[in-house]
């Protein structure tokens, strides 16, 4: 997509979000949860607080931002390692914008 096709699209995800198709529970400071299937869904995925974490950058140990990410998908309909791979590309783009954008 371009510039103008994302402009374009952002009312779909925001209104998918204020329906209830993604599970938002980090507005309400959930750490962890697991988000349910309604029919007709497949799978839905799962955002959670963002909150300052430990981490082990270069040897140290320094505060940095984390947010958990989950996805409940009905493993009828979708394999577990395309569920994985997905999840994988939602972590990568949300850490690193610039890949959606540039499609790297």
């Amino acid at each position: 997509m371009n510039f103008a096709e994302i402009e374009k699209g952002i009312s779909t995800p925001a209104k998918k979000a204020n329906d209830g198709t993604i599970s938002n529970g980090g507005v309400y400071g959930s750490l962890l949860s697991t988000p349910i299937i309604n029919p007709p869904q497949s799978a839905i995925p799962g955002m959670h607080a963002t909150v300052s974490r430990p981490m082990v950058v270069g040897g140290n140990v320094v505060p940095r931002p984390m947010k958990y990410l989950s996805l409940t998908y009905d493993h009828r309909l979708i394999d577990g390692r395309e569920a994985v791979f997905f999840l994988r590309r939602i972590k990568d783009v949300i850490e690193d914008p610039r890949r959606l954008l540039l499609d790297v």
